[in-house]
């Protein structure tokens, strides 16, 4: 499918998560978005907020559990390689590893990558890879 080919070229999504999601989401337009998605997959923060305190809890764990599990792999996957390599072109992970822990920004990234592959397939998009910064 052209959809999963195009999914497959984002960094943490292999052909298994690219071909789960065109499986999964028959009309990506049908979330309003991105956060909608991620909502769908299980990604966001539960919150318990009252008297004008926000209160951020672990995820929600609502919706597909494969795909949530995929997209965490996927994003360890991707913390991995920038532990090894470096991350010159992710200053937002290299950042994010630097006062959490692994899995906390895993779970971030995942939540990331959740919002892109929707953003691709809503608007039939390419990935396109983040502007180097020049110092």
């Amino acid at each position: 499918n052209a959809t999963s080919k195009r999914l497959d070229a984002i960094p943490g999504v292999g052909p298994a998560l690219a071909t789960a999601l065109v499986a999964s989401v028959a009309d990506a337009k049908a979330f309003r978005s991105g956060r909608d998605f991620s909502a769908w997959v299980g990604l966001v923060p539960k919150q318990n907020s009252s008297g004008g305190k926000d209160r951020l809890g672990s995820i929600s764990k609502q919706g597909d559990r494969y795909l949530r599990s995929l997209f965490t792999a996927g994003a360890l996957a991707v913390i991995r390689y920038a532990k090894i390599h470096g991350a010159r072109h992710r200053p937002w992970l290299t950042a994010l590893l630097a006062r959490r822990p692994t899995k906390v920004a895993a779970i971030a990234l995942a939540n990331k990558l959740a919002r892109m592959a929707w953003a691709m397939m809503a608007r039939n998009e390419r990935y396109r890879e983040p502007a180097a910064l020049t110092a």
